[in-house]
């Protein structure tokens, strides 16, 4: 028995239909999570870069505003007024006095959203501690 293909003409766009929906769900979630993955690198590392410049500036007229001051201007993909509510500079119990130690800490909220779903949001977090020169 033979079998004709006059029928099958359309089997390859109704398939791409069935399947290309969940392939582009797929690749948003990728670039959602992506983004999600890139503030928390650059979170990371404005974190370190406040750190140690407040490390070296235990002479400064104001080492607080000089590290919150470097953690702003490294957070280049960051919404820096939102960084800034959640950051924090504490020289510990013994103040700014060489050999102490400096905690700078920030998180920033994120928020992962697959076609206007949001599939899982928090803060991220960071914290870095050096030694003050």
């Amino acid at each position: 028995m033979k079998r004709s293909r006059d029928n099958e003409s359309g089997q390859a766009l109704v398939e791409f239909a069935l399947v290309a929906p969940v392939l582009f769900l797929i690749l948003f979630a990728i670039i959602q999570f992506g983004i999600a993955f890139m503030h928390s690198v650059a979170l990371t590392d404005a974190v370190r870069a406040g750190a140690r410049k407040a490390a070296v500036s235990r002479t400064a007229a104001d080492p607080t505003a000089a590290a919150t001051s470097a953690v702003l201007g490294a957070a280049t993909d960051l919404d820096r007024s939102t960084l800034q509510d959640g950051l924090t500079v504490d020289p510990g119990a013994s103040g700014w006095v060489a050999g102490g130690s400096v905690t700078v800490s920030a998180q920033y909220p994120y928020q992962v959203n697959i076609l206007g779903i949001v599939v899982a949001s928090g803060y991220l977090h960071s914290t870095t501690t050096e030694r003050i020169e």
